[in-house]
């Protein structure tokens, strides 16, 4: 008997790599039977070629879904230095570092990812007229009709690959993944899967496994998945990542809205341009102030508002207590500087100045790493 084991990295540009390592005489393997392993990170732009060698560290396993004759496994690690030090694409030391500080708090996650998939350059369901070259400019694409029949719709002529949709859901289910739902988004394309809810650092590390899971479905049938935020210019809503959040405080104290959720939204607030900063490329253009977004210049929140950078919904409104959405986080975002973030202002924030991962985010605007690289470029039409 065997065991593959398909190891999984974040490379520079925040797109996924993975490589197979076969385990013999083995029927089953364990998180602490697996040793670190290394790449050449020269070619995925984390090292130098004359000093290439970049390890990888095993933090979590899951079943694999692509190898379902035995107990094959995806395992999910980080990147380091042969000395040990964490490179500085590893977003995922130091949040876990900041989730183990406050792990008395019990914080919850619950993240929407927002996707487009493209065929041969063209959204699915769009029509192929004299559509554009795959990776030139547009010139004549051909335009479906207007939005609105399209989100959660069911027919032929308003949903457009739900097989591949409904396959990931199932491989990641399979896969032990807290995916809690899917649905077909606004613009005709667009879809969403939501993971959670999760605890602390296990969000983004489920969420990272689930973008890996689609893209090697996509690869399958020939599919990109893009996680451009604004993959079509126009009249067309942009891809996000709502993040819902929670602490036990805020989903059981006595009056947790008035005393732990609404004051935890107003230090989000006083930090806006620190979490745009890393809220993921080219978010300025879905936030707009349009589409069901609020402007990425203003900070505003409301009850069950679509158009506010951070919602809160109804039922939490009536009970008191629940969870709170941000609604700035562009779909191609790092789960780990969001989550870890977005936690850190909420609830660790102290007046004092700080940093957050070691950068001092005040000091001026920064992209986030999640740029998902020339492959999600290429599929952007009409940049």
């Amino acid at each position: 008997m065997v065991v593959l084991a398909e190891y999984i990295w974040i490379d520079a540009y925040g797109g996924l790599r993975s490589k197979t390592r076969v385990f013999h005489n083995k029927d089953t393997i364990k998180l602490k039977d697996l040793p670190n392993w290394n790449y050449d990170g020269s070619s995925t732009g984390q090292a130098p070629g004359e000093d290439s060698e970049v390890m990888i560290v095993p933090r979590v396993i899951y079943p694999d879904p692509f190898r379902k004759n035995g107990n094959h496994v995806l395992v999910l690690t980080d990147t380091y230095t042969p000395q040990g030090e964490p490179i500085p694409t590893n977003t995922r030391a130091a949040a876990a570092a900041i989730f183990e500080a406050g792990k008395k708090e019990i914080p919850w996650f619950g993240i929407e990812q927002e996707y487009t998939m493209f065929k041969d350059g063209t959204p699915l369901g769009w029509p192929h007229s004299k559509a554009r070259a795959f990776g030139g400019p547009t010139k004549t694409l051909g335009y479906p009709g207007p939005q609105g029949p399209y989100y959660c719709g069911a027919g032929a002529d308003v949903a457009f690959g739900r097989d591949i949709v409904e396959e990931h859901l199932a491989m990641c289910l399979y896969a032990g993944l807290n995916v809690s739902g899917i649905n077909a988004e606004v613009m005709p394309g667009q879809w969403e899967f939501q993971v959670g809810p999760c605890v602390g650092i296990d969000g983004a590390d489920q969420l990272w496994v689930a973008r890996y899971i689609l893209n090697r479905l996509a690869e399958k049938y020939g599919i990109i998945a893009s996680l451009d935020p604004k993959p079509i210019p126009g009249d067309w809503n942009g891809a996000g990542c709502h993040t819902n959040f929670s602490t036990k405080k805020m989903r059981e104290g006595k009056n947790a809205l008035d005393k732990v959720i609404i004051p935890a939204i107003e230090r989000l607030g006083n930090k806006h341009a620190e979490h745009i900063a890393i809220y993921g490329t080219d978010n300025e253009l879905r936030l707009t102030g349009g589409h069901e977004t609020a402007s990425i210049d203003t900070f505003k929140w409301g009850f069950a508002d679509r158009g506010a950078s951070v919602r809160i919904g109804n039922e939490t409104r009536e009970k008191g207590r629940g969870y709170l959405e941000d609604r700035r986080p562009a779909s191609n975002m790092d789960p780990y500087l969001v989550t870890a973030k977005l936690f850190h202002t909420a609830v660790l924030d102290a007046p004092r100045r700080q940093s957050f991962l070691g950068i001092h985010l005040t000091k001026g605007p920064r992209k986030s790493i999640v740029g998902l690289g020339s492959k999600l470029k290429r599929a952007s039409l009409g940049r």
